[in-house]
């Protein structure tokens, strides 16, 4: 389990890297070098635009690699979806810019930054499916955690090289050439990684479905079919992760930098501080949700951040680096009390031979409804006015209580002592 955990961990460690990595140049950087005949707000948004193509991308990649995961194992998946989000991490970093290829510059960040989604799609669900079914059932939760662990892992290095980048260069000579150096050096990270994955095994219960003839022929139009209720809570549940974890390590850096005039380097100074501390808490909260179940701490976790969001706006406006970190931790513990659980939650609330595309497909499309839109919705609500950005704190709070709503439709799956789930998955 140590092996198999450290191989999940430190492969959503990666992909997360390149996912993060953009989303940071997106907030610094990407809007006057391939927008630059809009006006600030404007290259923002655009920027954030190219940024939400990859949460797009994630529910079609969930449902590409959802389908070799249920028809042709776990294990391939973590191979092709490794592989694909490195590559086009790697290519962003050679792009030329707006001043050199003109509306091609940013038509092919557009394209590869739905390459990264939709490699990423594919990568939650092999990953937490690796330990969620191999692990044992009194601790699932506890080893389903490390890959969730992996986003924050991923977070802090793709932040700490551009934190690195943005102190040690000049403004110059960062727009020049040094946002590029994290791309580039998501090639190697990609290598270290699948060459970690290249002695997995294929996960206990997949080997019981292919020996007993069970696959599914078409898991997503299984999924369709009978589970559609079950993907749309799931869905609608997990979107207040996204609104919250994005609105903080994305717009909230926009914002300070943007606004409230704050350096970048303290701005993500804050931030990863944060992160590094909702990491490190990951598996402690995960036993929690071993030992009183999964949907309480989901339940508590959606009603957190419905009470934090006008506050953390208000830290946020401050602009004093320990408030500011306040109003982020604030936020990013809430949020994993629902997220250190839910790499468990999703894969029992399935049935086996459609599990790695049900749950793969419902986190994704949250990631579309939380993730995708709320740096735009955001940075609109935040524009004009001298005061703190209220409409921001509403809008999440808003979504908050939507997903609240649907984690209250949701059943409990806290295995019983025998190891079998209450209710069953089929009854879901």
């Amino acid at each position: 389990m140590v092996r198999l955990a450290a191989a999940s961990l430190v492969g959503t460690a990666i992909e997360f890297f390149d996912f993060f990595v953009y989303g940071t140049a997106a907030a610094l950087v990407l809007g006057p070098l391939f927008f630059p005949t809009f006006s600030p707000l404007a290259g923002t948004l655009a920027a954030f635009g190219t940024f939400a193509a990859g949460f797009l991308a994630r529910p079609l990649g969930s449902m590409l690699f959802g389908h070799v995961g249920d028809r042709y194992g776990r294990r391939p998946v973590l191979f092709a979806s490794l592989l694909l989000t490195g590559c086009a991490t790697v290519a962003v970093g050679f792009i030329p810019t707006y001043a050199t290829l003109g509306i091609a510059a940013p038509a092919l960040l557009l394209t590869l930054r739905f390459l990264q989604g939709l490699g990423l799609g594919g990568e939650w669900g092999g990953a937490v499916l690796l330990t969620a079914e191999h692990a044992p059932a009194h601790r699932r939760a506890l080893w389903s955690s490390f890959p969730q662990i992996g986003p924050s892992i991923g977070f802090l290095l793709a932040n700490g090289v551009m934190l690195a980048l943005t102190a040690g260069l000049s403004d110059a000579e960062f727009r020049a050439w040094g946002w590029r150096v994290p791309f580039w050096a998501a090639g190697l990270l990609a290598a270290g990684g699948l060459l970690l994955r290249s002695s997995l095994a294929e996960t206990p219960q997949f080997e019981e479905l292919s020996a007993s003839g069970r696959r599914a022929g078409a898991p997503l139009a299984e999924v369709v079919r009978d589970h559609w209720r079950l993907v749309l809570l799931t869905a609608g549940a997990l979107a207040v992760g996204y609104a919250v974890f994005y609105s903080v390590s994305t717009w909230a850096l926009a914002y300070g930098t943007e606004r409230l005039g704050v350096s970048s380097t303290v701005m993500l100074s804050c931030v990863m501080a944060a992160v590094a501390v909702m990491g490190a808490l990951t598996p402690l909260v995960a036993l929690l949700g071993d030992r009183w179940g999964r949907r309480p701490l989901c339940l508590a976790g959606c009603a957190a951040s419905a009470l934090w969001m006008f506050p953390m706006v208000a830290l946020l406006h401050t602009a004093r680096p320990l408030l500011m970190f306040l109003g982020f931790l604030g936020s990013l513990l809430a949020f994993i009390t629902m997220f250190a659980v839910i790499a468990a939650y999703l894969p029992e609330l399935y049935e086996p031979r459609v599990r790695c595309t049900g749950a793969a497909v419902g986190y994704n499309l949250a990631g579309v409804l939380g993730g995708a839109l709320t740096p735009v919705v955001a940075t609109t609500l935040s524009d004009g006015g001298s005061g703190p950005p209220w409409g921001v704190a509403a809008y999440l709070t808003l979504v908050a209580l939507v997903s609240l709503g649907c984690f209250a439709l949701l059943p409990e799956t806290l295995p019983d002592r025998t190891g079998r789930p209450t209710p069953e998955p089929a009854a879901a």
